[in-house]
């Protein structure tokens, strides 16, 4: 579907509310995300407007389905900008669905809120200034994975994970800065299935082949559920120990595995419901189960904090426009349920891209957040300041986008 308008022929509206379009999986695979996140919005916006809303407007949520489709979802970004006239984009769980809906944010000059996507690509080669991310990028959890793993004796590595830009994502940054800290590791190799994959034993009959002492996956939701299945039935546990640092260590995979969880996986997520315990984590939890009747999955936090992000950015912006919204957003201060005390999330300015420490754990037994009988535990810290690529860094690879044959670097 052809742009037909730049942002300077969308028509105004009344600005009595403020209006949010966002765009989640409602359907397939991924939409136990889509509905936790609408939870998690809702919930955030709640608390907004029963304080007095943003600049004494309401704070307007608009869902649709994005079917984890990027063709359709810039056909809904699109309506959303112009026919609802929304203020913000927000949302997205699929990482190729946000590389073409920041497109859309681009050229009509509306803020993009993402939640949920953490390609490393969004903030640094694809970056453009209207688009803040606020959880933590694919860069983030790679490099505390190999932070985590450099303290360990193990040096021959494999990896299995979506064939499409997350997961090769996932790889080519764990792999870059494995190679920094830890020289003497050896890469294997790396296989790669369909997302949505139905049968994962090839692949894993190469990995048993390849006989490495640690196997990286980069799966998420269902595809995270089915992987796990499978590796059982071959044995992978007794082999290889299992570890993954962005998503796979998800509370709706403990939820649907039960007992069947193997206990000894080395994980971490984007929020833990049982991690850090503090009083605005218990809040956030409780508060989504009392709404749901579930715990959430991290994606319903990846929401409740996009919309407190537009709040406070309006807010501290005091303005509406675009451009204002842009400058507030640089440098906020962010607080999220995640956060433990004493740390304070926040947006960097150079990659609009929130800040945040990374939790990893290994599974254990544990029935405190039912039907889950494991959970995560042993915790270590990665500190936020050892994550991210430093301003220098990103420019340099922001440079080297824009000079590729058909590349070019946000602004």
């Amino acid at each position: 579907m052809a742009v037909v308008r730049r942002k300077g022929a969308r028509r105004t509206r009344r600005r009595d509310s403020i209006a949010v379009g966002c765009l989640y999986p409602l359907t397939g695979r991924a939409a136990r995300y889509g509905h936790d996140s609408i939870v998690g919005a809702e919930m955030a916006a709640e608390e907004v407007n029963a304080s007095g809303g943003v600049l004494g407007r309401e704070l307007r949520l608009l869902f649709a389905d994005d079917r984890s489709d990027p063709t359709y979802a810039v056909k809904v970004a699109q309506r959303y900008v112009l026919e609802d006239r929304v203020d913000f984009l927000m949302g997205v769980v699929s990482s190729a669905v946000a590389l073409a809906v920041t497109q859309v944010s681009r050229h009509f000059g509306v803020v993009f809120v993402g939640t949920d996507h953490a390609s490393a690509r969004l903030t640094l080669e694809a970056f453009q200034p209207y688009y803040f991310r606020v959880t933590n990028n694919t860069m983030q959890s790679m490099r505390a994975g190999v932070l985590y793993l450099a303290r360990r004796p193990w040096r021959r590595f494999f990896y299995i994970g979506p064939d499409y830009e997350y997961g090769h994502r996932q790889w080519q940054d764990f792999r870059e800065y494995l190679t920094r800290v830890v020289p003497d590791a050896q890469v294997l190799g790396a296989v790669w299935p369909k997302l949505f994959e139905r049968d994962y034993r090839p692949f894993l009959r190469a990995v048993l082949e390849a006989k490495p002492e640690v196997l990286v996956h980069g799966f998420w939701g269902g595809d995270t559920i089915a992987f796990l299945e499978q590796a059982a039935e071959v044995g992978l546990f007794g082999e290889v120990q299992v570890v993954s640092f962005d998503a796979g260590g998800n509370y709706e995979v403990f939820e649907a595995l039960g007992d069947r969880v193997p206990a000894g996986l080395i994980l971490s997520a984007r929020h833990h419901n049982n991690f850090p315990l503090t009083e605005a984590n218990r809040r956030f939890v409780e508060g989504f189960w009392r709404r749901a009747r579930r715990y959430p999955s991290y994606t319903a936090h990846g929401a409740y904090v996009g919309v407190h992000f537009i709040a406070r950015a309006v807010e501290r912006a005091g303005s509406l426009d675009p451009e204002d919204v842009v400058r507030a957003g640089e440098g906020l201060v962010l607080p999220t349920p995640r956060d433990r005390e004493g740390f304070c999330s926040w947006i960097r300015p150079v990659d609009h891209q929130v800040v945040q420490e990374m939790y990893i754990g290994r599974t254990q037994p544990c029935d405190a957040l039912p039907p889950a009988r494991f959970l995560l535990g042993d915790w270590e810290v990665i500190p936020a300041e050892e994550l991210l690529p430093t301003e220098e860094e990103v420019r340099r690879i922001r440079a080297l986008a824009a000079a590729a044959p058909g590349g070019h670097a946000g602004s």
